[in-house]
């Protein structure tokens, strides 16, 4: 297992308002992960912070962070407000590039459910800033105008079993012009609690960043 230099609770201020995140920092770091999350989740995902901590054992710091602050998040229109979601993932990319312990990091996004389209739409205005992305179970379809966009390596990962997000991840992956990938875990339903299929989505993912970050 990889030394963890830092690990914590940070607040990262935007504008008027601070967002809450846990930022994993690895020792010898080969590149920092922004997690993006769906609605109705937060910083303490358990998905997300389950794949976050075995990309730290190989190698990847992380921030997982609250899109929003608790106020906001009582609006429930928020949660599916994708250019509000891909504002703040823009600032905190831009905080990301500041800051004086992750700034000389590639950086890397994953996204999930909804928070995927926001991933693909901050990608989208980035450009080759974003070295990869990888999407679990993401609504693509959500940021279709803009994929076209992307030039960061796209990982479109989609449970066997969850067959509505396939089709949506099919029509966004011919959209993608850079390089992308669909692959079907089999087995697994749309948040992939099933035995294993956690697991087999951060190895995808490590490999993903390997290959590209």
């Amino acid at each position: 297992m990889r030394i963890i230099e830092t690990y914590g609770e940070i607040e990262i201020p935007i504008g008027l308002i601070n967002l809450r995140g846990s930022l994993r920092l690895a020792k010898n770091s080969k590149g920092i992960i922004l997690f993006s999350h769906g609605s109705g989740s937060s910083r303490l995902s358990i998905r997300n912070n389950y794949v976050a901590n075995l990309l730290l054992e190989d190698g990847y710091s992380s921030l997982l962070f609250d899109l929003l602050t608790v106020k906001e998040d009582t609006i429930y229109e928020n949660r599916f407000n994708i250019d509000l979601l891909t504002d703040r993932l823009l600032k905190v990319t831009e905080w990301i590039r500041k800051n004086k312990d992750t700034k000389h990091l590639p950086i890397g996004y994953f996204g999930a459910s909804t928070g995927a389209a926001s991933a693909l739409s901050a990608a989208a205005k980035l450009g080759t800033t974003i070295k990869a992305i990888v999407s679990r179970g993401g609504r693509p379809d959500l940021a279709m105008e803009v994929l076209k966009d992307i030039k960061a390596p796209t990982l479109l990962l989609v449970g066997g079993n969850d067959t509505t997000v396939i089709e949506l991840n099919k029509k966004a992956k011919s959209k993608i012009k850079c390089i992308c990938e669909l692959k079907i875990i089999e087995g697994a339903t749309h948040l992939f609690p099933e035995h294993g299929k956690l697991e087999l989505v951060a190895e995808h993912t490590s490999n993903w960043f390997d290959t590209y970050l």
